[in-house]
């Protein structure tokens, strides 16, 4: 597609849909259980079309779409990848993420926008505290959101501490939360063993957590064997 100066919703879901593979809808939405708003787009294809909106007015799209949640899984897609690698300052991208996050509902937008805000790991303490709200939330995606972004970007010694405690104080009964704890709490042990191996031995995670961390650190290969042997007498 040629430059465009103007991008409106309808085209971009005209463009998307010229990109529709049905296959691969079928495949996809078997990995995102509920989710019934995928047109079937493969990635590669969506980010080549996401670089095309950025040589557009990609802003004023993104201002009138990015609150809205009536939107196709691959616009949502779209969105995140907008927001995490345009040139924006810091506020006003903090700005877009706020209204973003919301409308996340299921894992694959949600860990795909969390590993796009690499600026994170520059501004790191203005991120930290960005993200604190979100683990006072109810809402499932607010805490996924908010441990995948702890596990792709604060796995450091200055964080590291507070953001186990973080973890291990989320209580919410969603599947998809418990395994993004697991999952950050698997990453964590990977970058700071002795404080995880702490956090696992003592911590109050229900049983389905506690044992899904263990296991995907053990399924790990930048773990040692004898680590995993050791680890899987943690499991209740």
């Amino acid at each position: 597609m040629s430059k465009m100066d103007c991008w409106t919703k309808d085209k971009l879901q005209a463009e998307l849909k010229a990109l529709q593979d049905l296959k691969y809808q079928k495949f996809h939405s078997s990995l995102l259980p509920g989710v019934q708003n995928i047109i079937g787009v493969r990635m590669p294809l969506i980010r080549k079309l996401a670089k095309e909106v950025l040589r557009g007015d990609w802003q004023a799209y993104l201002n009138t779409e990015v609150s809205k949640k009536n939107t196709y899984y691959e616009e949502d897609i779209i969105q995140a990848l907008l927001i995490g690698t345009s040139k924006l300052s810091l506020p006003e991208r903090h700005a877009y993420i706020k209204a973003f996050v919301p409308k996340i509902n299921n894992w694959a937008v949600c860990d795909l926008f969390c590993s796009t805000l690499k600026e994170a790991q520059r501004y790191p303490q203005e991120y930290w505290q960005m993200l604190m709200p979100y683990f006072n939330s109810t809402n499932a995606y607010d805490l996924r959101f908010a441990s995948v972004m702890l596990l792709n970007h604060f796995t450091g010694d200055e964080f590291v501490e507070e953001a186990l405690k973080l973890l291990a104080a989320i209580k919410h009964e969603d599947y998809y939360v418990k395994m993004g704890i697991a999952w950050a709490i698997s990453i964590f042990y990977i970058k700071q063993p002795q404080l995880t191996l702490k956090l696992i031995k003592q911590n109050n995670l229900d049983d389905f957590t506690h044992n899904k961390a263990i296991q995907k650190i053990r399924e790990s290969f930048r773990v040692s064997n004898e680590d995993k042997e050791m680890l899987n007498r943690f499991k209740r």
